[in-house]
């Protein structure tokens, strides 16, 4: 690919550009700088080398986001391995069923992901490393076993006189070699690894330094609130931040709302990457309650004071996010409508990416300041966009792309490949969108979401949630068909479901469902709203698992 530079040069440049400069900090924990990161790089190197690890061979990496957890899959790609970054979410058996299908030689793990493996279910790896401070769990070679319990002494050996930076030198990396393998789910008969070469990496990070590089600078505060082992987070947030040399934050444990806002106070983040249930859990909780009150809706009614009103709301809603944001980037599902327009209307910085994991992930993104309400951004550099559909602009149809950031193809699996990319190299996405003469792009649904009509229509389920989801008592619904009826299937807000009873919850979504249907053409209107206690099963992501209530 003519436009494509070395990815790890990146990756090398980083590290010498920012060599006394803070790099990797656990939060509340111990702070890396970029030295340090670069140190326990080639100390990997070193166990990699002398453990027989070849270039092109498979390493996995499992656990929670955490300083480690970044250099190991540093390590990999700069020596020219293969990383196999795995959710932590996954459970024992799925964790396994990855490393034995993508082959991997090695495994990094974290403290709470060893508890749910059995090594003996992965009997092609021949070694099994602590994330947490690099300690063997389990060798079955004798060249690793060594090369950790001398890994200091070869270290000393090799630079007698400090490790400094003029000793970087990192695998020069080619445009369509493979990087890393992540898969789309941990299931046997659902995994697909998706094959990301070193040009998709190049091509999302000089992209988003090329767009944020002048808006978040070198040595600025950035929290990883998403997985790694995801590529969202990994690109636009843990890829990018190092690359650039901004100074990354990991909450290395579940990031509740409470841990989530305090942390935000402290680091303060130039930039936020994260998915809606987020963003719409903070806003629901801690603004619409205050603006709800009988006062600011009457001053946010006067045309003299409403735009004083407005200002003063966005630097609240500004200060929670630690108030010192650019913006804040939203990818990875649909923004309730209700949030995105409040959020628009106060002139907050908020702008909506799209993505698949099939491109590392990007394929559409607009800054803050060019976004266009219920967009998803414009199509990325070296990416091409068209919309299956006799209308594009107006007419639904599925999404198609292909340029630098697309995968090689799914690992051994070359039915799903030939299906996924055609013969003239589109990747099908599966989702259903219109583009605008703006060039915006605007997500309509999935393709396998789509529901059919009584009468032949096509309905888009997600569409019916995001109005139902802003109405009283719902915290997420799902949408199914059962014959010729729609359902909605409702979590109710347990905080305020608390002072109802059910028939009373029951009474609320039938007016719920009148006001909602209202609003709905005839054929997707829907016939009923059932509740549903538990909260709705999710991916890494935060999307519901909507196959799992199919047939509910």
């Amino acid at each position: 690919m003519e436009t494509f530079s070395s990815f790890n040069a990146y990756i090398q440049k980083a590290v010498t550009d920012n060599w006394d400069q803070d790099a990797l900090t656990d939060y509340q924990g111990a702070t890396l700088q970029f030295h340090d990161v670069a140190r326990k790089i080639e100390k990997l190197h070193i166990l990699f080398e002398n453990s027989n690890v070849k270039q092109g061979d498979k390493i996995a990496i499992c656990g929670r986001n955490s300083a480690h957890w970044a250099v190991a899959f540093l390590a990999t790609l700069t020596y020219g391995a293969v990383a196999v970054p795995i959710l932590h979410e996954f459970n024992g058996e799925q964790i396994q069923n990855i490393v034995n299908h993508s082959g991997s030689r090695l495994l990094f793990i974290g403290d709470y992901a060893v508890k749910t493996i059995d090594a003996e279910q992965m009997p092609a790896l021949e070694g099994i490393i602590n994330i947490p401070d690099f300690s063997l769990l389990i060798s079955r070679s004798e060249q690793l076993t060594y090369a950790r319990e001398h890994l200091n002494l070869m270290f000393g050996s090799k630079y007698p006189m400090a490790f400094r930076r003029e000793h970087v030198s990192y695998h020069q990396d080619e445009a369509d070699e493979l990087a890393l393998i992540n898969y789309t789910s941990g299931t046997t008969g659902f995994s697909k690894g998706v094959m990301l070469p070193y040009r998709s990496l190049w091509g999302n990070i000089e992209f988003i330094i090329n767009r944020l590089g002048k808006q978040v600078r070198p040595g600025d505060n950035l929290l990883s609130i998403l997985p790694m082992a995801h590529m969202y987070g990994m690109a636009v947030e843990f890829l990018f931040g190092f690359c650039h040399g901004c100074h990354l934050f990991f909450l290395t444990r579940l990031p509740s709302p409470a841990i989530i806002a305090k942390a935000f106070t402290d680091v303060q983040p130039t930039l936020v990457v994260t998915v809606p249930l987020i963003i719409e859990k903070i806003i629901r909780k801690k603004v619409f309650p205050k603006i709800q009150d009988n006062r600011i809706r009457l001053l946010l009614a006067m045309p003299v004071v409403n735009k004083k009103v407005r200002e003063r709301i966005c630097r609240e809603v500004y200060n929670a996010f630690g108030g010192r944001l650019y913006q804040i980037i939203v990818g990875g599902a649909a923004l309730s409508k209700e949030v995105e327009d409040f959020l628009v209307s106060i002139g907050f910085p908020i702008t909506v990416g799209y993505g698949t994991t099939e491109c590392a992930p990007l394929i559409s993104y607009c800054d803050w300041k060019e976004f266009v309400p219920g967009c998803c951004g414009k199509p990325v550099d070296r990416m091409e966009v068209k919309i299956l559909s006799s209308d594009p602009e107006n007419i639904p149809g599925e999404i198609v792309t292909r340029g630098c950031n697309v995968m090689l193809g799914y690992y051994n699996n070359e039915e799903a490949t030939s299906e996924a990319i055609d013969e003239q190299g589109w990747y099908h996405t599966g989702d259903l969108g219109t583009l605008s003469a703006s060039n915006h792009l605007f997500i309509r649904g999935r393709i396998k979401n789509m529901l059919l009509g009584a009468n032949g229509q096509n309905v888009y389920p997600e569409e019916i949630e995001d109005k139902l989801n802003s109405m009283t008592m719902v915290s997420e619904s799902i949408v199914i068909q059962r014959g010729d009826k729609l359902v909605a299937l409702v979590h109710p807000d347990k905080d305020e479901m608390m002072s109802f009873s059910r028939q009373e919850m029951e009474g609320i979504m039938e007016q719920n469902r009148k006001a909602l249907n209202e609003q709905l053409p005839p054929y997707s209107r829907l016939a009923t709203i059932e509740l549903h206690e538990e909260e709705f099963q999710k991916t890494p992501k935060k999307s519901i698992k909507r196959y799992l209530y199919k047939n509910y």
